[in-house]
């Protein structure tokens, strides 16, 4: 007789089912809809498949598709599956590697089959076909299956099918580690799940595979380049047509065009993942960097200057050199070896690196001279230009490089100040963001499991950080507040700002991390009141996060119409008739006295031809003069926009207006 598991459900009812019983089957005892209804199954907090037997006394809750972000997560996966069927049945030889689920969708990487000797590569001529044939898969129905492998023998199988890079991962899996496969008809996969219960349970409607880009096995240029097929996921067709148009319209703000378009920046391949600011990107990059100094100043922040590279001993004792050490420039510290077949470097040079962030240099400047209680909290700013050896598949833009500079600060801080500080903080970047016309939410990412630290310190800290957004108003669903378990750092928990922009994307910007750890490693101290020293506590933060991703982001937040205190020309004066060219000047000239980044176009060419010349550059204002308005000492003001009405105005009242419309937000009248 089987033993007997008592099953509480969310709303406090148990019931007792043999062991063996799966969440399924307790959903069809409970009714013919919920059963229909249910695509998984939390097992006291574990997502895990409906048809996964159960073992103990446990806490159980039915996903459904109301559930959606565990429902989204489940269909990406289950959608990679299908993907990876696909391509096998219609291309064999095909080699499978790793197909996980994303924000939006999910991919699979393959190596591509070779085909008269040579490696086939796929294109996107080959997506609907294979569109066509996952739908296939879906009406099919097929049960997907979870099994439990010995090491062994699943090594055996994937060798035996030709699955050498299935077989490298399996054999690396940690010893000990349960090795599950997913069985949908004849297909295998080596995943973890959970899975939905059958394809069936997809929508065949509901998702568009949308490109074919280029991979390294396990994110190594040094491995093998494989064929990434890229798709987007959805529970319905209403779903999927609304990220349709969201993916069209961030086509239309994407920063890497309209910063060509608008002449702001550029990469190139002699200097991989670092920017090329060009005049009109760098005017905005020092608005930025003006409008940060006057928040910091009036914050309570003193600036300071770090070296680009510091001694790889600084890095071991910071605990980066362990950590991070595979995404740091490493520099030899001797001079070069110039003769002919030599070692560049010898063997005893001692090493150095670029910084990847500021943090340990801080401390350094904190630890220079004796620290009173009295003189915390002490805030450190930098602006910190930081390297970070990112693999070259992983860059992109604005969004993602190797040379970035942060808005970067250390706040030093006694026990007892901790959660005024951070509060502080929220206050700040309240303030900051909304200037910027960003919504946001706050979540707290929890320790992970490998961390510096014991859990009485990492229980302090999270609790200090949860206060602090209490106290602030913010730790609330209307203020999207959640906790995020695992994602923490690995010296400190931390608070993370995800900022909404105008299509509703969201971006990770704002950070603030209570690290007791980094002081210890360190050694900074201060004398306490008691005339002991004392430990301070590191609250690390920035808002921008760094300058170069958050301009990215305003670029497509703004959809490159930045407002005009950020816009690199914040107006052009256009003539319709050279008659008009020295009033022209003449306005020009007054709205630079006024302090307005402005330019003149009196090329002998029709207005309508400069107009959208402009508006394709995103200048905020056209001032155009012909023979009246210069007779008359106006302008004709037509501002930037799809159905903006012109109108003349006088030439100071245009000076006040456009003055009014380029001060920054935190110059006005609060």
């Amino acid at each position: 007789m089987s033993a007997m598991l008592k099953i509480t459900l969310p709303d406090g009812s148990a019931r007792e089912v043999p062991a063996g019983t799966t969440p399924a089957e307790i959903a069809a005892a409970i009714g013919p809809g919920l059963a229909k209804a249910a695509l998984a199954a939390r097992v006291d907090g574990e997502l895990r498949d409906l048809t996964r037997p159960l073992e103990a006394d446990a806490q159980l809750a039915l996903v459904t598709a109301k559930d959606e972000k565990d429902a989204l997560e489940l269909a990406r996966h289950d959608y990679a599956h299908v993907l990876a069927e696909a391509v096998q049945n219609l291309h064999p030889g095909t080699q499978i590697t790793f197909g996980p689920a994303t924000d939006d969708g999910f991919y699979y990487d393959f190596a591509a089959p070779k085909v008269d000797g040579r490696e086939r590569a796929f294109t996107e001529e080959d997506l609907p076909a294979i569109e066509e044939e996952m739908r296939r898969i879906i009406a099919r129905d097929e049960p997907l299956v979870r099994e439990v492998w010995e090491r062994a023998d699943l090594i055996a199988r994937w060798e035996q099918q030709g699955e050498t890079f299935k077989a490298e991962w399996a054999a690396e899996l940690p010893h000990g580690e349960e090795l599950t496969v997913y069985r949908s008809g004849s297909f295998l996969d080596m995943c973890r799940g959970p899975h939905l219960a059958s394809t069936g349970k997809l929508a065949p409607d509901a998702f568009k595979l949308t490109r074919v880009s280029g991979a390294y096995w396990r994110g190594d240029q040094k491995n093998a380049m494989l064929s990434r097929i890229t798709g987007t996921g959805w529970l319905t067709k209403k779903q999927l047509d609304q990220h349709l148009v969201r993916l069209e319209e961030a086509a239309k703000r994407d920063h890497r065009r309209l910063g060509a378009e608008m002449d702001l920046f550029h990469l190139q391949a002699e200097a991989h993942g670092s920017v090329f600011w060009h005049p009109n990107g760098f005017v905005v990059w020092r608005e930025l960097e003006a409008y940060m100094r006057r928040a910091i100043d009036a914050a309570g922040y003193r600036e300071v200057k770090t070296p680009q590279i510091m001694d790889a001993r600084q890095w071991e004792q910071s605990g980066h050199w362990g950590k991070y050490r595979e995404n740091m420039f490493v520099i030899p510290d001797e001079v070069p070896n110039v003769e002919e077949g030599g070692a560049l470097v010898s063997a005893d040079a001692d090493w150095m690196a670029l910084k990847p962030m500021n943090c340990p240099a801080h401390v350094l400047i904190f630890r220079q001279g004796i620290k009173s209680y009295r003189d915390l909290p002490l805030r450190l700013y930098e602006n910190g230009c930081c390297h970070r050896n990112e693999p070259h598949g992983a860059l992109h833009g604005l969004m993602r490089v190797r040379q970035f500079t942060q808005d970067d600060a250390h706040i030093f801080a006694r026990e007892d100040q901790i959660v005024a500080e951070v509060r502080a903080f929220c206050d700040l970047a309240d303030r900051i963001y909304r200037d910027f016309g960003f919504t946001y939410a706050i979540k707290l990412a929890l320790r992970p499991e490998k961390r510096f630290g014991d859990d009485a310190m990492w229980d302090q800290a999270e609790a200090e950080l949860r206060q602090a957004v209490a106290a602030a108003g913010l730790a609330t669903p209307e203020h999207g507040w959640e906790e995020l378990p695992g994602e923490g750092a690995f010296y400190a928990p931390k608070l993370e700002w995800h900022l909404t922009d105008a299509i509703g994307r969201t971006w990770q910007v704002g950070t603030i991390q209570s690290d007791r750890v980094l002081p210890e490693r360190l050694d900074a101290s201060y004398v306490g009141e008691d005339g002991a020293r004392h430990r301070p506590v590191m609250l690390h933060r920035a808002i921008f996060g760094s300058y170069e991703r958050f301009i990215g982001i305003l670029i497509e937040h703004y959809a490159g119409r930045l407002p005009t205190w950020l816009a690199p020309v914040q107006a052009v004066v256009a003539t319709i008739v050279s008659d008009a060219d020295g009033h022209a000047e003449a306005v020009a000239a007054k709205l630079r006295a006024a302090g307005l980044r402005v330019g003149t176009d009196l090329r002998n060419e029709k207005i309508n031809y400069k107009v959208r010349e402009h508006s394709l550059a995103k200048v905020p204002y056209l001032l155009v003069v012909g023979k009246r308005e210069a007779e008359e000492g106006t302008i004709a003001l037509r501002p930037l926009g799809e159905g903006a009405r012109q109108e003349v105005l006088a030439l100071d009242a245009a000076v006040e207006r456009l003055r009014a419309d380029a001060t920054p937000p935190d110059l006005h009248a609060r």
